[in-house]
């Protein structure tokens, strides 16, 4: 098994390893699926070793090229990123190749955004085009497990817990809403 050198204790905890067998999600833009295409027929030999999620058309489309299934979520302004989001939250997703356009508006572009936040919060390599792709998939890690470091989100999930606003909060509010005795 192959570990980042990151210290785990300093760094937080490491997640569930991600094993040979990948779970890769693909998204293209419009304007790049020709291109997310391409690079695929020129990678078909390495990606159907790997489980494959894809949005919308981009999933109809990489099932063609690649000859094998593909999951298919929605397309990506129907809530296709956010499925892929929703995926990365659970742990369901180890790397995104992700083709987009940074020349053309989207009319999801928060959703984009959100996914891309989400896939540096759980430290999930993100590829948005052919030259990082082509590194990627052309890594010794993409054979190999690997110890996927995640940061300590304890304090943040718990923030509250010492606190408990909550109580306070519901008690100050029936007080401010009691009738006042004449």
């Amino acid at each position: 098994m192959v570990t980042n050198s990151t210290n785990t204790a300093a760094a937080g905890n490491a997640a569930p390893a991600v094993h040979p067998r990948k779970h890769i999600a693909l998204v293209a833009h419009d304007n790049k699926k020709k291109d997310l295409m391409e690079w695929a027929r020129y990678n078909k030999g390495s990606l159907i070793k790997h489980d494959l999620c894809a949005t919308g058309t981009t999933g109809s489309l990489l099932e063609k090229v690649l000859g094998v299934e593909v999951n298919k979520l929605k397309s990506g302004p129907l809530g296709g990123d956010q499925q892929v989001g929703a995926l990365i939250a659970e742990g369901l997703v180890d790397f995104i190749i992700f083709f987009w356009d940074p020349l053309q508006p989207q009319p999801h572009d928060p959703d984009v955004k959100a996914l891309l936040r989400l896939a540096v919060v759980w430290n999930i390599p993100v590829a948005c085009n052919r030259a990082t792709a082509d590194f990627m998939i052309s890594s010794p890690l993409m054979s190999e497990s690997y110890e996927r470091i995640l940061p300590d989100f304890a304090p943040h999930v718990n923030r509250f817990d010492d606190r408990l606003l909550l109580p306070e909060t519901l008690e100050q509010k029936e007080n401010d809403l009691a009738p006042e005795s004449a």
